[in-house]
């Protein structure tokens, strides 16, 4: 495609490129993709419950929760009541040497539902800021505890954990969309990833390579940082609760600090409040964003035992030098109130549940396609694996022709729904879904 926007390339149709605006397509560069973009970005002029519309007016189902952060959907009335409530009163104050009732608010709210022992909070810009904070909190408590030695973060292969760049390198350095950075990245030490399968069984062979890999390098090592349960933009790969349980006794064996990056899995996506919850363990480090604030702010907070804050304060290294400009915006803040209200008194983790059960049952019959590797559930995720890359151009013509919004990557057509979605509004996003496959695969399913 050249740098003009025409309508004349297969790929685009009246329809599509009515919904493209010329000055975005041109200047305005969008996520993991070029400038201007090999396919087009869509004008959404408002968004309400599960729907977004176009500009014409087209409503699509979302089946991404706008990565994975609008849990409670769009334009909801009680996130919208707390963003107006607090905007009258202040929309920002520096955190640096003040605070705010809604920051208090919400760290109270917080510790009474995150894993035992999680009890000092560190609120961040982005998920993505978070797990640099939370790498520093672990480089500082080994400096504190005289291990200078111990400076290297171990994680596993196929892992994501932002874009930022200690974020990055510890990411998939080989698989992952990093590896074109290289030696640029500080080196971090990678073990094998966990075996597929959330009921599996880990194997005494897993076991004695993991157990070997904490033998060999735990001197060198400050923190064991890993995505509990689900490793999402690094493969949509779900694993056993045994996987964490062993990393918990072996970061506590060798006084190894374990982070648990719960970004994506937060907030009841996985069938419990947090994917630690499934292997009944806390970790001295969890990081969290996305669903905090419901998709209304970007915000994060990275959480940690009392012990770590502790050892950092009580040596040379007291203070941790980090101090985003928003850090704890009270309009974030604010919202984020709202929407773990709303998490915790519709039982986002119980509803979860219900929505996996009714993804299995629709999803299902998708695996017998010879062009599907796999599919799979977890709470409310479904993953559809196929054998080929997808097309984007092509696949996003589809998908929007069949009025839902989805966005594969690589080999994987996933979906996260908004947690509000009812099963009628399900139903519809799963049979659109599984049209738009037929379509692109060029064979009928079922």
């Amino acid at each position: 495609m050249t740098n003009n926007l025409t309508c004349t390339d297969e790929k685009y149709n009246a329809h599509t490129c009515s919904e493209v605006d010329p000055f975005d397509h041109h200047h305005l560069w969008h996520p993991y993709t070029s400038l201007p973009p090999t396919y087009p970005n869509l004008v959404i002029e408002r968004c309400d419950g599960v729907y977004l519309y176009t500009k014409s007016g087209e409503p699509l189902i979302d089946g991404m929760s706008s990565w994975w952060a609008c849990t409670h959907g769009y334009n909801h009335p009680k996130l919208n009541q707390a963003i107006r409530e607090q905007l009258n009163k202040m929309s920002h104050v520096m955190f640096g040497g003040l605070t705010h009732q809604p920051a208090i608010d919400l760290g109270k709210k917080l510790l009474s539902i995150v894993p035992q022992g999680l009890d000092a909070i560190f609120y961040a810009d982005s998920g993505s800021i978070s797990v640099e904070v939370a790498l520093k909190m672990a480089m500082q408590y080994q400096l504190a505890k005289n291990k200078p030695e111990k400076n290297k973060i171990a994680t596993t292969y196929s892992g994501y954990y932002g874009d930022t760049w200690h974020a990055m390198s510890i990411c998939d350095p080989i698989g992952g969309m990093h590896s074109i950075y290289g030696n640029q990245l500080p080196v971090q030490l990678f073990t094998d990833k966990p075996i597929d399968g959330f009921e599996s069984e880990m194997t005494e062979n897993e076991r004695e390579k993991l157990t070997q890999f904490f033998e060999d390098n735990h001197n060198g090592m400050a923190a064991f940082i890993i995505e509990p349960i689900v490793q999402g933009a690094g493969g949509m790969r779900f694993y056993s609760p045994q996987y964490l349980q062993l990393i918990r006794k072996l970061c506590s064996h060798y006084d190894v600090l374990m982070i648990a990056d719960e970004i994506a899995t937060g907030f009841g996506r996985t069938g419990k409040m947090f994917a630690c919850n499934h292997a009944n363990i806390s970790p001295d480090i969890m990081t969290i964003g996305k669903a905090l604030t419901g998709g209304y702010m970007t915000f994060a907070a990275t959480l940690c035992q009392r012990y770590v804050a502790d050892t950092i304060a009580n040596s040379k290294y007291a203070a941790l030098m980090h101090g985003p400009t928003f850090m704890g915006n009270p309009l974030a803040c604010s919202v984020a109130i709202a929407s773990l209200d709303l998490v915790i008194d519709y039982d986002y983790p119980a509803r979860a549940r219900q929505i996996q059960q009714f993804l299995q049952s629709q999803l299902s019959e998708v695996k017998s396609h010879p062009e599907v590797v796999d599919v799979r559930v977890l709470g409310a995720i479904g993953v559809i694996e196929l054998n080929e890359a997808v097309d984007m151009p092509t696949f996003q013509r589809l998908l929007v022709a069949n009025k839902i919004w989805v966005r594969p990557f690589g080999k994987l057509i996933y979906i996260m729904p908004p947690i509000i979605m009812t099963e009628s509004e399900i139903a519809t996003l799963c049979r659109r879904l599984k049209l738009t496959i037929e379509q692109y695969l060029g064979v009928s399913i079922g």
